[in-house]
């Protein structure tokens, strides 16, 4: 019998220019239609960004192995583009963004907990 993995949930965080911050966020609406379809062929799904006014970026996605997803992306050239062109965008950073940004620990997942859990929620 195969044995089901959890998907990982990955979440990260950049900095972005605040002064460049309305064209960051403009480069987004939309995404290229090709950079779209490499995120997806790297296995990432429920890929998500969010920002404050400062220019903190939260990144989130899921995946079944995030290690073959990043090897896909580090060699894909659409990703080498995508990533050329949003370099400038960031603070303090060493390599293209998406193999340079700072992955978070996960601490906490209501599902996970509610799974494990003996107890029935509160009401």
């Amino acid at each position: 019998m195969a044995q089901t993995s959890t998907p990982s949930r990955i979440c990260f965080t950049l900095q972005v220019r605040p002064e460049m911050l309305a064209e960051y966020i403009e480069k987004h609406s939309p995404v290229s239609s090709e950079m779209l379809a490499e995120i997806a062929a790297a296995g990432r799904r429920n890929y998500s960004l969010f920002v404050d006014d400062q220019g903190c970026l939260i990144g989130y996605y899921e995946t079944d192995d995030d290690a073959a997803a990043q090897r896909y992306l580090a060699a894909s050239p659409v990703a080498a583009r995508w990533e050329a062109e949003m370099a400038p965008y960031f603070m303090a950073l060493t390599g293209r963004p998406d193999q340079a940004a700072r992955q978070l620990r996960e601490v906490f997942h209501l599902e996970t907990q509610s799974a494990s859990s003996d107890q029935p929620p509160r009401r």
